[in-house]
């Protein structure tokens, strides 16, 4: 595998800020040159949102934030890194000299890969010394939550470079999808270009305002293309058939005049400020960056639930963030770490996020089971249950559950759990789990449970293999000294 262990970021802007914070979360140093007085300011922004997004994102482990740099210059920004983002304003001189100056500072083995939208790589390589190791990588906003990075080579550029970058993005959990010849917008702006020239059309002939036209999409299509994109939507749409007959039954509509798709609508002041109008109505007072807050928490959502489908194992960009969240804990959640067994094990740190509250602003009952059960997936890990031990065939199964609520937990509301062995034997764990308020200790809710070890592939309970037992009793021998919580053996209903 490729790996980044350090990048450098040439242009910070609404891309540029972006990348440097998926670089960033991902425990890689960035180097940032851009001249805009407001640099830091603006980035520091968005890093702060990009945060905000993992923390509801995913429980795994990031590592420790990669360190961001503000350089003087390209030269200093770029000296001995492994990957350089070029993220300028999109103007064919302005972007070519850039990566020319890039190229003739950096390391020769580093990889030079510009966020363009539609220049080819060919034209922006022209003036290279080492043109071989420059391409496209494409992203979509914001780059440190939408996964996808369309990897364009020019001409010059050797498919060792792509082949590269494309293991690169891997470990930071981007998919690269590689775009087979160079083409000017490639594919993605391709597709949203053709949208977006009708979409001005309906607004420009009063057939509907930007509000019902996004209402139309976000409604109806859009979701479908969030998990299964256009064609294999039209396949489904075949019906049994699938997309032979899809194509026999609509491709005729394709010669009807329905669409001004030859027609360039003229974006005078007049359609301008009319858009602009209706535009601000929509946003109804908010700014840009709570926006981009609601976008987020919308697109965590709609990740979470993909990660969720195909029977769990996950679907499209659900199933590329399980595989990113495999890969943080084998790097990070399995690493040496010190408890002190004299005590409750402290194992969860974390946060009640929007995706997790009800209309009360309060944390909804099935997520205080997400939390009680990444506390036990810790407990696990501590004694050498890991994925690779799940993928071998064996793991522990809850089989028994007693929740109390004793407070509650609201939005914004910073919690930590602690876990306390009450028994075990070479079959089963059984503990007691407290969540509580970080501010005060407080504690707001309990969980009882009892694990069995099973054998997946049997379908039956064996006894857990030596050297999982040997970490499990130093801590069950320990918390054996500690006071049975007051809760724990009670029955629903039973008095306090």
């Amino acid at each position: 595998m490729t790996t980044i262990t350090k990048a450098a970021c040439v242009g910070g802007g609404v891309i540029g800020g972006a990348w440097a914070a998926r670089f960033a979360l991902a425990g890689i140093d960035v180097n940032i040159f851009d001249r805009h007085p407001e640099a830091e300011r603006i980035i520091g922004e968005v890093m702060a949102n990009a945060e905000r997004a993992y923390g509801m994102l995913t429980m795994a482990p990031l590592p420790p934030r990669g360190k961001l740099t503000f350089c003087k210059s390209i030269e200093e920004a770029v000296h001995d890194v492994d990957w350089i983002q070029e993220s300028v304003p999109e103007r064919l001189p302005l972007k070519r000299g850039v990566i020319t100056e890039i190229d003739a500072a950096a390391r020769p083995d580093a990889l030079i890969g510009s966020s363009t939208s539609g220049l080819l790589p060919s034209d922006l390589q022209a003036e290279m010394k080492h043109p071989e190791r420059m391409f496209v990588a494409h992203p979509y906003n914001p780059v440190y939550l939408l996964p996808l990075v369309e990897l364009v080579g020019g001409r010059k550029t050797s498919p060792e470079t792509i082949r590269r970058a494309e293991e690169a993005v891997a470990e930071i959990g981007m998919k690269g999808v590689i775009i087979a010849k160079e083409i000017e917008a490639f594919v993605g702006d391709r597709l949203l270009e053709a949208l977006w020239r009708e979409a001005l059309w309906l607004i420009q002939d009063d057939i509907c305002d930007t509000e019902t036209l996004d209402d139309v999409m976000r409604y109806s299509f859009g979701m479908r293309w969030a998990q299964m994109g256009l064609f294999e939507t039209y396949r489904i749409a075949g019906g049994e058939a699938g997309m032979r007959h899809f194509l026999a039954q609509f491709g005729p509509c394709l010669k009807w005049p329905w669409t001004k798709f030859t027609d360039v609508v003229d974006l005078d002041d007049a359609l301008v400020e009319k858009i602009g109008a209706q535009s601000d109505a929509q946003a109804a007072g908010r700014s840009i960056r709570e926006l981009e807050r609601i976008r987020d928490e919308n697109l965590v959502g709609i990740m979470q639930a993909l990660k969720a489908g195909n029977g769990g194992e996950g679907w499209g960009a659900g199933k590329l963030l399980a595989d990113f969240e495999k890969r943080l804990w084998a790097n990070g959640g399995n690493q040496s770490k010190t408890y002190d067994a004299s005590t409750p094990l402290r194992l969860v740190e974390t946060k009640v996020n929007a995706a997790w509250v009800d209309y009360n602003g309060h944390m909804t009952e099935h997520r205080y089971l997400q939390l009680f059960g990444d506390t036990s997936d810790a407990l696990l890990r501590l004694i050498g249950v890991d994925f690779a031990y799940v993928e071998a065939g064996h793991s522990y199964y809850t089989v028994e559950t007693h929740i109390r609520h004793l407070g509650e937990a609201k939005l914004g509301q910073a919690l930590y759990t602690t876990l306390q062995i009450l028994a075990s034997d070479e079959k089963r764990i059984h503990f007691f789990t407290r969540i509580h308020d970080s501010a005060s200790g407080d504690v707001i809710a309990t969980a009882e449970q009892m694990m069995l070890h099973v054998d997946a592939k049997a379908g039956r309970s064996v006894p857990a293999p030596e050297e999982v037992l040997a970490k499990l009793k130093p801590i069950a021998e320990e918390h054996a000294r500690l006071e049975v919580p007051g809760g724990a053996g009670r029955h629903v209903g039973q008095k306090r």
